[in-house]
Formats: structure tokens, sequence, C-alpha cells
């Protein structure tokens, strides 16, 4: 029996040797597997991280362009902000002086036409009255003529009423004959 122990020992220990090895070996084998599969995942997420840092280099770039793009039109539009408020500035200063302009022509034409509404009321006034001086005296020219056309009358009425009564000097003389003509001389 002993010999069948150290038989079974032996092929226990051949046995426990062999699935050692196979246990080392598969071991082994899943450590290289293992080591095979992290070195597929490392170079996977080392390519991941390659392409990601480019991804992220170029969205710096791209980025920064857009920012380079955006400060330059930035500055352009401050650029041109600014030559329009100089502008608006310019133009209001300008409308402001020409709206101080037309006030104070409007008040010099309102000075001038209230100048010129007395002027013409003094003038109408003036119109008035010299109308009314002229009615006046065409009044009186017209009393006095009438005045001597009765005057007229009435002396060529008397004078008539004393000749035919025989009262003046004028007395009524003897009509020449018609018909006699006196001799001429020579």
């Amino acid at each position: 029996m002993t010999a069948h122990l150290k038989d079974q020992l032996h092929g226990r220990k051949a046995k426990t040797g062999l699935e050692r090895k196979y246990v080392k070996s598969s071991a082994e084998l899943l450590v290289y597997q293992g080591q095979k599969i992290n070195t597929h995942s490392e170079k996977q997420l080392e390519e991941e991280i390659r392409l990601l840092q480019e991804r992220l280099e170029e969205e710096r770039r791209v980025h920064m362009e857009m920012e380079t793009f955006l400060k330059k039109h930035q500055t352009s539009l401050d650029e041109k902000l600014e030559v329009w408020m100089e502008r608006y500035e310019r133009d209001m200063e300008d409308k402001q002086q020409e709206l101080n302009s037309l006030r104070n022509k409007k008040a010099n034409n309102l000075s001038q036409l209230q100048e010129l509404a007395k002027k013409y009321r003094d003038i109408e006034q003036v119109v008035i009255e010299d109308r009314m001086e002229k009615e006046a005296l065409r009044r009186k020219l017209e009393k006095e003529h009438m005045e001597r056309d009765a005057a007229t009358k009435i002396q060529s009425w008397w004078r008539g009423t004393l000749v035919r009564r025989g009262l003046s000097p004028y007395k009524k003389g003897k009509k020449p004959k018609e018909g006699k003509k006196g001799k001429k001389k020579k």
C-alpha cells in the first residue's frame, strides 16, 4: 500500500504539477490575454485621446480664428459706430444751427411783417384821411360851383329884371335897321 500510496502521491504530485503548470500556463495566458486586451484597449483609448486632442486642437484653432474674426469685426463695428456717432453729432449740430437760423429768420420776418403791417395801417390811415380831405374839398368846390352858378343865375335874373324894367344903365336900345349898311372909309 505504501507503494500504492506512493504511486498515488506521485500521481497526485504529477497531476498537481500538471495542474499547476496548466493553471500557471492558463493564468499566464489569461494575464497575456488581459494584457493584450488592456494593450488593445489602451491603444484604442490612446487613439481616442489622440483624435480628441486633434479635435480639441482643431476646435481651439477654429475658436481662435473665430475670436480673431469677431474681434476684427467688433473693431470694425466700433470704428463705424464712432464714425456714425460723429456724423450724427455733426448733422445734429448742423440741423440745430439751421433750425436756429430759421427761427431767427422767422422772428425777423415776423418783426418785419409787424413793421410793414404798422406802416400799412399808418399809410391806410393817411389814405383814408387824404380821401376824406379830397371828398371834403370836392364837396366844398362843388358847393362853391353851385353857389357861383346860383349867384350867376340870380345876377342874370336881376340884370334881366333891371333891363326889362328899364332901371339899369343898360337900357333897351334901338336896334339898327337891317338892310342898310354904313359907308366904308378907305
